[in-house]
C-alpha cells in the first residue's frame, strides 16, 4: 500500500497494523522525519504529487487522505495515483466537502465574526471541481479510474476542550493566517472560536465535534 501525503503517519500506521506492506510519502521533509520516528516498520520517503518516484502499477492500493484538496491540479494528481496502482487495485481519497460540516466550519466562522477573512486558494477554472459526492466521483472518473464512487462519511471528533484550539489552529490555512495577523487579532479569534465551540461540550470536559468528509474511490 502507498500512503500519499502521510503527515505524521496515522494512516500508514493503521494499515501496517492490519498487515499491509506500507510505503508512505510526504512533501514536507520534517513530516517524513516525524512519521519515521513515530511509526516503525514503514518506509517513509520525501515525495509529492503530481510526480511520484515509483514504477507503473507498483502498489495494490493507494490512499491520499485530505491531499487532493491541497494540490493545484487534482485531476492530474488522481491520474498519478492511478498510474502507480496495479491493474484492478483500488485508489481512495478524502476531501472536505463544501459547504463544510458545522464542526469544520467553526474556525472560519470565528475568523469572520472578528472582522477578518481566511485566504482561499483558488484553482484554475479547468482544474476546479465541486466538493460534493457527485463532484468528487466525476473527478475520479475523469482521472481515468474505473468504478468511480463517492460517499459522505461522518463522525464525532472527540477532543479535550483545553486542546481544541491547538488542534484546530494547526490546519494549513490557519498557520498562514496566524503568520499574517497580530497577537491581538489572534486572541480575539481564539476567544470567539472557543465560545462557538461550547455547543459541542460534553459532561466530561470534552468536545464532540461533528465532522463530515467525502470518500472517493476508483480502480486502476
Amino acid at each position: 500500500m502507498l500512503d500519499v501525503g502521510t503527515g505524521t503517519g496515522t494512516v500508514a500506521a493503521a494499515a501496517a497494523l492490519l498487515g499491509a506492506d506500507v510505503t508512505a510519502v510526504d512533501a514536507d521533509p520534517a513530516m517524513v522525519a516525524t512519521a519515521a520516528a513515530l511509526v516503525p516498520g514503514v518506509r517513509f520517503i520525501e515525495a509529492a504529487l503530481p510526480a511520484l518516484p515509483f514504477h507503473d502499477a507498483e502498489f495494490d492500493a493507494v490512499l491520499a487522505n485530505f491531499v487532493i484538496n491541497h494540490v493545484g491540479r487534482p485531476r492530474s494528481a488522481l491520474a498519478e495515483l492511478g498510474r502507480v496502482t496495479a491493474l484492478g487495485g483500488q485508489v481512495a481519497v478524502t476531501v472536505w466537502p463544501q459547504p463544510p460540516s458545522s464542526g469544520v466550519a467553526l474556525l472560519t466562522r470565528a475568523v469572520r465574526d472578528c472582522g477578518s477573512e481566511r485566504r482561499t486558494r483558488r484553482l484554475a477554472p479547468q482544474d476546479e471541481f465541486p466538493r460534493t459526492e457527485l463532484g468528487l466521483r466525476e473527478l475520479v472518473q475523469a482521472a481515468g479510474l474505473h468504478q468511480a464512487a463517492c460517499r459522505s462519511i461522518g463522525w464525532k471528533f472527540v477532543v479535550p476542550e483545553a486542546d481544541w484550539w491547538d488542534v484546530a489552529s494547526g490546519v494549513s490555512w490557519m498557520r498562514e493566517f496566524r503568520a499574517q495577523h497580530s497577537a491581538h487579532v489572534l486572541d480575539r479569534v481564539r476567544d470567539r472560536f472557543e465560545y462557538l465551540s461550547r455547543e459541542f461540550s460534553t459532561a466530561d470536559g470534552n468536545l464532540a465535534v461533528p465532522v463530515t468528509a467525502l470518500l472517493g474511490t476508483g480502480h486502476a
